[in-house]
């Protein structure tokens, strides 16, 4: 495996992390994967942008608090290193629970992940709902 394609999968396992993360419903597995500074953003669907650690950890609380489940099926993944920062693009093929209500939906994301030392710490996550006709 040469240098880049180590880099590449360094980055895809940082991006599964992530997903981990965010099915655990658990802030504290979830903060292990971000850059906690004010330069993070998140953008989840239909919101307003939240920027700055405290803004995004309080996003993820609210999220994590009003749901019963949430499980990922990560496809479509495109991977570019440059430098210390690394972008995802993906599709984010979802099945949740809130309340007593199940949805399965698709979400295109982008995640933007930056080196520190040996880890690829996330600095921002966009959501934007795939609707179908």
């Amino acid at each position: 495996m040469t240098g880049s394609e180590s880099l590449i999968q360094d980055v895809i396992k940082a991006n599964e992390e992530f997903y981990r993360a965010f099915e655990s419903l658990n802030i504290e597995r979830m903060a292990e994967i971000w850059l906690q500074d004010e330069s993070v953003q998140v953008i989840h669907p239909g919101w307003q942008a939240k920027r700055g650690w405290d803004e995004v950890k309080d996003s993820w609380d609210t999220i994590f608090s009003n749901t019963g489940y949430m499980e990922f099926d990560i496809t479509d993944v495109h991977v570019l290193v440059g430098g210390e920062f690394a972008r995802v693009s993906c599709t984010e093929n979802l099945r949740s629970v809130v309340g007593s209500e199940q949805s399965m939906g698709q979400v295109q994301a982008t995640n933007i992940f930056l080196q520190r030392g040996e880890r690829w710490l996330m600095v921002h996550h966009h959501g934007s709902p795939i609707f179908t006709t």
